[in-house]
């Protein structure tokens, strides 16, 4: 088979396999969600994923996707392994989720960037597993802080946040993405003892 024909046949039968398991009863669990490095690909991915969810689900413009293309190619242009990283939530082969951990401005801080579950993925305890996962390697990286910036309609975000102990440090109104929104700073104190 020809190299060029490798991705469309693996792809297709990707989609073979959930069909069949769909039909034989089988809904994907938690224990089937793999959390990994980017391999290639994976972060145009997050671009095209963030540009088409935000939009589908929020009537965002391509002013949001510009903003996650620039998140994304600062990241893959210049960052420390040791101090940044990447997640890909993977399920049946293919992403469904994702997140950054990159250094903020602020001394030894964190930001945690561009969380985002699939809709065909929710309901898996993904969102809680990235987090946990930006969480514990923040921690072990020495960071003493974990800040974040996220809008107000994005509760079910919010909430993973709050269960990780975040909390709001600031809210503040702005039209971006070709919306009226409220943005919310919130903050970890990673030196807290987890709970």
């Amino acid at each position: 088979m020809p190299a060029a024909d490798r991705p469309r046949l693996a792809e297709a039968l990707r989609t073979v396999r959930a069909i069949v398991s769909a039909a034989e009863g089988h809904r994907p669990s938690a224990e089937d969600v793999v959390l990994r490095g980017p391999a290639p690909g994976d972060l145009g991915w997050i671009v095209e994923r963030n540009g088409a969810l935000y939009a589908a689900e929020y009537g965002w413009n391509a002013e949001y996707e510009a903003l996650v293309a620039r998140i994304v190619a600062d990241f893959a242009a210049d960052h420390d392994p040791a101090a940044e990283r990447v997640w890909i939530a993977e399920l049946d082969g293919r992403p469904v989720g994702c997140v950054m951990c990159v250094r903020d401005d602020a001394p030894a801080t964190a930001r945690l960037r561009l969380l985002l579950v699939a809709p065909e993925a929710r309901g898996l305890g993904i969102g809680d597993r990235l987090v946990g996962a930006v969480v514990g390697f923040a921690r072990d990286a020495g960071y003493r802080d974990l800040v974040l910036w996220t809008n107000d309609v994005l509760g079910a975000a919010r909430r993973i946040y709050q269960r990780h102990g975040f909390t709001l440090t600031a809210e503040k109104s702005h039209h971006s993405f070709g919306k009226d929104l409220v943005g919310q700073d919130w903050r970890l104190d990673l030196r807290a003892t987890p709970e």
